[in-house]
């Protein structure tokens, strides 16, 4: 499996994480209490294996050689197009936890801005891989040297190996399997 393979793979694991997002959004809706321990649990998810372990290698490695080496076309794609969609991924959730806390401290009218960011960032990331996976990954790998894609192999994988090292893959895995139990029963 080479780097941008690894990339697709844990692109399954977020949209994984986003269906229990929706899941325990629908239970507010339908009125259920908010376990705040769970959604803290998927904020972590998506703060740390989805923005800091998978756009991580991206940010550092992949866009980095794009917009190095790729012109133009490379530069908008990346800086005006994925990266301004990590930020508003970012926002979405800041804005989630703020509203977590908000409900917590009693103020009911809340929950909407929990549902609604909640269900904003599910379907932003959805859009966002799909980019990715169909036309980005697909772009770099034609048009980057072998040179160039063997530098984003190596970087990517010491960075996986360090992750690894640290249990941050299996961690985040385990977490997420939970998480499917207790929403898509």
């Amino acid at each position: 499996m080479n780097s941008i393979e690894l990339m697709v793979e844990e692109h399954k694991n977020i949209i994984r994480m986003l269906t229990v997002v929706r899941q325990a959004s629908y239970g507010i809706l339908k009125g259920d209490e908010i376990c705040y321990e769970d959604f803290e649990q998927m904020i972590d998810f998506i703060r740390n294996y989805a923005d800091v372990h998978h756009h991580g290698k991206e940010e550092k490695f992949l866009f980095k050689e794009m917009v190095d080496n790729l012109g133009p076309l490379a530069d908008k794609l990346v800086t005006h197009g994925m990266l301004v969609e990590h930020d508003w991924g970012r926002l979405f959730i800041h804005e989630l936890s703020n509203a977590l806390e908000q409900v917590k401290r009693g103020d009911e009218m809340s929950k909407i801005d929990v549902i609604a960011n909640a269900i904003g960032y599910a379907n932003h990331l959805q859009r966002h891989i799909e980019k990715e996976d169909s036309v980005v990954y697909p772009f770099a790998e034609r048009k980057l040297s072998a040179e160039i894609m063997e530098r984003v192999e190596k970087a990517s994988w010491e960075f996986e190996k360090d992750a690894e090292e640290k249990n941050i893959p299996s961690y985040y895995l385990e977490l997420l399997e939970n998480l499917e139990k207790k929403y898509l029963k």
